[in-house]
């Protein structure tokens, strides 16, 4: 690639960053400049410094994140400005005086909760109140008031001003699924050439998926605490269950593809013989999976169902009897029946109906 590409595509990835950041960008700088009017201009404090990096330290992981993770950087930012101001005010700052504040700042917000976040913000507080703050003019709370009054505001803006609560659900539900997708077929182009380096990477690749599914997970989380807080996303909320839906079979049937793919390298480890029509089944099931992707976010989720039937009442494998199959081939099989479960429900299907769906087809 030439340089001049290059830089084309570096321009094109910095574009793409600042529209999807768009939003936060706006959120921090409206509470920023709303938490430094309150603080100044209603409340009357002079130097209100620490209302606005509170407003943007909140915005930093805010209704995008668990609200117990924003409520610890509010809570730590407040506790360290409060006992750096008192301590400082009393034995003023040097060396020894930022070393006590610090531990003091830190040990109170281990006793108020413990969490890695409050620890944190309390003792960086601590330090800027004491090395770049020292008390002046300013009152020994009013400091503590500033940063209370920056951690709401941002809340409110967040509130008031949400993300979007179903676009990252997305965008980790596609990479998810294409992720299973490409272990699936990893594992029936294996089973397929007998290729026993194949069946390792598929089985590996399958074991490395697993924080895609938690940032599915997480993102559903954050999304219901968004529609939770704010009330222009409360409509939003019967398609984020739908999603929880999806981001728990994805689990399920990630859990299950790491059965298979462990079952496949056992087999050819061993020199067992598949049935012909295992990989075309595995293959086809990853399609499936793809057709699922394509759907995420279309509404229409049911038309990922018909692949997955298909598969089951055209392939003859899943319908064998245990008697005329080997001991690997008998597990694998039963992982393609419990994963083509797992994918109906993804589509709308209770659990009983998927059954009763598969057995119809058998």
């Amino acid at each position: 690639m030439s340089v001049a590409a290059r830089a084309r595509a570096r321009l094109h990835l910095g574009a793409r960053r600042l529209r999807m950041s768009a939003l936060p960008i706006v959120q921090c700088g409206l509470a920023a400049g709303l938490a430094w009017f309150v603080a100044a201009d209603l409340v009357g404090h002079p130097r209100p410094f620490f209302a606005p990096i509170a407003a943007v330290i909140s915005l930093g992981v805010s209704l995008g994140s668990r609200l117990r993770r924003t409520a610890e950087l509010v809570v730590g930012v407040s506790l360290g400005v409060l006992v750096g101001d008192l301590l400082v005010a009393a034995i003023g700052s040097g060396p020894w005086q930022i070393a006590l504040v610090v531990m003091l700042a830190v040990a109170a917000a281990v006793f108020t909760d413990g969490g890695t976040l409050i620890v944190a913000q309390a003792g960086s507080s601590a330090v800027l109140v004491a090395t770049l703050l020292p008390p002046g003019q300013t009152g020994g709370i009013d400091r503590w008031v500033d940063s209370l009054i920056g951690g709401t505001v941002g809340l409110l803006v967040a509130a008031l001003l949400p993300s979007h609560p179903l676009g990252p659900v997305r965008r980790q539900a596609r990479r998810a699924l294409d992720e299973l997708a490409a272990v699936l077929f990893g594992v029936a182009e294996a089973l397929r050439q007998r290729d026993e380096a194949a069946a390792a990477d598929a089985l590996q690749r399958a074991r490395r998926s697993q924080p895609l599914v938690d940032e599915l997970l997480a993102s559903v989380k954050s999304g219901r605490e968004v529609t939770a807080v704010a009330p222009l996303r409360r409509p939003h909320r019967a398609e984020l269950a739908r999603f929880g839906e999806l981001a728990r079979r994805t689990d399920y049937a990630f859990r299950n593809t790491r059965v298979l793919a462990r079952r496949a390298l056992t087999a050819l480890q061993d020199d067992e013989p598949t049935v012909e029509a295992l990989p075309d089944a595995v293959a086809q099931l990853a399609a499936a999976v793809q057709k699922l992707t394509a759907q995420v976010g279309e509404g229409d989720r049911e038309a990922a169902r018909e692949p997955i039937l298909d598969l089951v009442h055209d392939s003859p494998v899943l319908g064998a009897a245990a008697g005329d199959l080997g001991m690997s081939e008998q597990v694998m099989i039963a992982q393609l029946r419990s994963i083509a479960i797992d994918l109906l429900q993804a589509t709308g299907l209770s659990r009983s109906d998927a059954q009763q769906a598969l057995r119809a087809e058998l």
